[in-house]
């Protein structure tokens, strides 16, 4: 992560200067808030290991896998809570950590921690591994003296975000596995089934019934040109994975996921589960709202909903309520809008929030123990369909065999 070299007044107002670390200045200018630090300027600084020819150990920051992560938390909590000081915990998590790639992580973090960096910064040089929302919160646990706390609440965290993500998959899953099943069954049948039937009903020299003779013509146009069909089916496919890796398909993929029939409406209130508990997180460790929604903008995984957050901060900064600005974004029910609106007139919003999220989580949950019966009529109608076009297109000619026989002739 970069570094900006930065100009400042504290609260008391006395000029200050520095190095902070932070993904762009914006960022930067984030962190210094929550320092209590007001930037006059901030410009890109060399790095540490530029400054001193220093070469960061390289290894793949992907390897360390978000339990790995979690289990951190948990851990470091528990062992900050004891009393154990911050360096010795991390030799300790350093020495029994199970993944090799996080044994490396912590032992570069407790080089940086001994070469007088802040744990926070020390964590930004991962970007791969610690989200911008953690390195937040881990940050205002630094400024409070509330670091155990806060690796507790995190731990909670993402371990609803672990739960979020497997209930988005299970709810996916099974609408993916009867499409692709009913794929390959028809083209199994239009490749191996009908062809057999069409060369019996060829040696008839019967006329046959428009039905049976629109399978037949499918058939032949697959089995002639399936190696062209699966080319472009292949290319298809990495047309809009390429397509989807762009800012404007990724919004556009991202808003298409909620209009999706039956599956959408579990991916929405999961995302909104997953915004609603990581903003009342952030204000519960005492950040500022502002900054709150900026690091969760970034944990809900869905530029769409992003961007609707984004939006949401701006009309904050411009003085709006969180109320107005949650009814103009348009992704709110009713009900959450009313809970928003008294936790505003409460102070207690981020109790509101959590309450939001744990609405939504237990409505995700309802959904999928529901979504085999949602399906289920769906699918019996489809397999109907199917059926009925099969047993008329491939069986009426031999319901009706005796009067072809007798068009065939001595």
């Amino acid at each position: 992560m970069p570094s900006f070299s930065y100009k400042g007044r504290d609260a008391s107002g006395a000029a200050v200067r520095g190095v902070v670390d932070g993904a762009s200045p914006g960022a930067a200018a984030d962190a210094l808030a929550l320092r209590g630090i007001t930037p006059l300027d901030i410009h890109r600084a060399e790095t540490l290991a530029t400054r001193w020819k220093i070469e960061w150990p390289t290894w793949r920051d992907e390897r360390v896998l978000p339990l790995d992560v979690m289990m951190f938390s948990r851990q470091i909590h528990a062992l900050l809570k004891a009393g154990v000081p911050i360096m010795r915990a991390l030799g300790g998590l350093q020495e029994s950590a199970v993944n090799p790639a996080m044994a490396k992580l912590l032992r570069t973090v407790r080089e940086q921690l001994d070469a007088g960096r802040e744990l926070s910064a020390s964590f930004a040089q991962f970007p791969a591994v610690f989200t911008p929302f953690y390195l937040a919160m881990v940050r205002v646990g630094e400024m409070t003296g509330t670091l155990e706390r806060i690796f507790l609440r995190l731990f909670a965290h993402l371990e609803f975000e672990k739960f979020m993500r497997e209930q988005v998959r299970s709810a996916l899953r099974y609408p993916s596995f009867v499409v692709t099943a009913m794929t390959v069954a028809l083209v199994v049948i239009n490749i191996w089934v009908i062809p057999a039937f069409a060369r019996v009903y060829r040696g008839l020299n019967a006329e046959l019934p428009l039905m049976t003779r629109v399978l037949i013509g499918f058939s032949d146009f697959m089995v002639a040109s399936w190696p062209y069909l699966l080319g472009a089916a292949l290319a298809a496919g990495f047309a809009l994975r390429g397509w989807a890796a762009t800012a404007g398909g990724r919004r556009t993929w991202d808003r298409i996921k909620f209009d999706l029939p039956i599956s959408g409406r579990i991916v929405l209130k999961a995302t909104l589960a997953r915004f609603a508990r990581s903003f009342a997180l952030a204000l519960k460790s005492g950040v500022p709202a502002v900054q709150a929604m900026r690091v969760v903008a970034d944990t809900v995984d869905n530029v769409f909903l992003s961007e609707k957050i984004t939006g949401m901060r701006e009309g904050v900064e411009r003085g709006e309520s969180v109320l107005t600005t949650a009814a103009a974004a348009g992704v709110f029910t009713p009900v959450v809008l009313q809970m928003i609106a008294v936790g505003e007139e409460t102070g207690a919003l981020d109790d509101l929030l959590e309450e939001i999220g744990e609405m939504y989580q237990q409505e995700v949950e309802y959904e999928l123990k529901t979504l085999s019966a949602q399906i289920e009529p769906i699918l019996i109608v489809f397999l109907g369909v199917l059926v009925l076009v099969l047993a008329l297109g491939i069986f009426l000619p031999i319901w009706d065999l005796g009067r072809t026989m007798m068009h065939k002739g001595p």
